[in-house]
């Protein structure tokens, strides 16, 4: 369950003041265990033509661009994850943003972005922040234009400083070393006629993880090099049904002792229906690619299709 505010208020003409917060609640364990987690928090300033600025728990700014494949009924957008550099929702980043470039060309927009150093504090979980989730000095910025008739293009950079624990070559279940983790992503989207189109592209280095570093899987780490590809169409019928398949993929490359691996490929069919503006019901099936081998083993990453089902009460 999520539960969330965000409002704004006018300062003066020209300066308005703004915020969100949004919290996440795992109804399916036990009082114990304490499942809850702040996904975003976060305050700032727009200045009427000038630009936002804001700072806190936010999006990073690849995922300008990578959000517009993370729209399936249940899964989908976990060729990144939270707390994963400026791929998703990152702690402490202060961000700029303009809207139609200073008023001047509609629909073209553009975003700056800095992270400072995340060690080993809480973040999106109960534990702790965990190497794989750690992030050194970071910035980062993504420009998408809207070309009309329902178009878009975008693309966006980050570079980040890995951190110490994430290089310690001490740690013998721990792979990928580098000094910085570097993420490039490109973008398209079409949104009209009830039609909706997209596809993402990234590349990264030293930023996508695999593995799980509290003790579940016996590799873990960072690819050198990652190919991480989203393709999603749907359609939204009149009466309500939207009807959803995608295809993702991310491929590791140059693993130490392993070479190239798969760490997620599936296809994904689903469908959501919507009862009215603020109910909805879902159906979705993960059908999953990968092949059992000794690194999914290691690293723990699953092989098994999943299904999910979904009824949703949006107020």
């Amino acid at each position: 369950m999520r539960l969330g505010f965000k409002g704004e208020t006018q300062v003066n003409d020209q300066l308005t003041g703004y915020g969100q917060w949004e919290y996440q609640i795992q109804g399916n364990t036990s009082e114990s265990d304490n499942q809850a987690w702040t996904r975003v928090a976060f305050a700032g300033l727009k200045f009427a033509d000038a630009g936002s600025f804001d700072y806190g728990r936010n999006y990073g700014v690849i995922y300008d661009v990578t959000s517009w494949t993370d729209v399936l009924p249940e899964f989908g957008g976990d060729t990144y994850g939270a707390d994963n550099f400026l791929q998703s929702r990152a702690n402490g980043v202060a961000t700029y943003r303009n809207q139609d470039f200073f008023g001047l060309v509609d629909g073209l927009n553009f975003a700056l972005q800095y992270q400072g150093k995340n060690g080993s504090v809480s973040g999106e979980n109960d534990t702790g922040r965990s190497l794989l989730k750690q992030n050194g000095d970071g910035y980062g910025a993504s420009v998408t234009y809207n070309l009309g008739e329902g178009f878009s293009i975008g693309g966006a950079m980050s570079s980040s400083k890995r951190t110490a624990d994430q290089n310690n070559t001490a740690n013998l279940a721990l792979k990928g070393e580098g000094d910085r983790a570097e993420v490039y992503s490109g973008g398209l989207k079409y949104d009209a006629n009830n039609i909706y189109l997209a596809a993402q592209y990234s590349q990264t280095y030293n930023a996508t993880r695999f593995g799980n570093s509290q003790s579940s899987s016996d590799i873990y780490g960072f690819a050198n090099k990652a190919q991480n590809f989203e393709v999603v169409a749907q359609y939204q019928f009149d009466f309500g049904l939207r009807p959803s398949v995608a295809y993702l993929q991310s491929k590791g490359k140059d693993i130490e002792g392993y070479g190239d691996q798969d760490l997620l490929k599936y296809v994904d069919v689903g469908a959501t229906y919507y009862f009215n503006k603020n109910m909805s019901t879902y159906v979705d099936y993960k059908i999953n690619l990968v092949d059992e081998n000794e690194f999914t083993r290691q690293a723990g990453i699953g092989t098994d299709d999943i299904v999910a089902l979904g009824l949703v009460y949006q107020f």
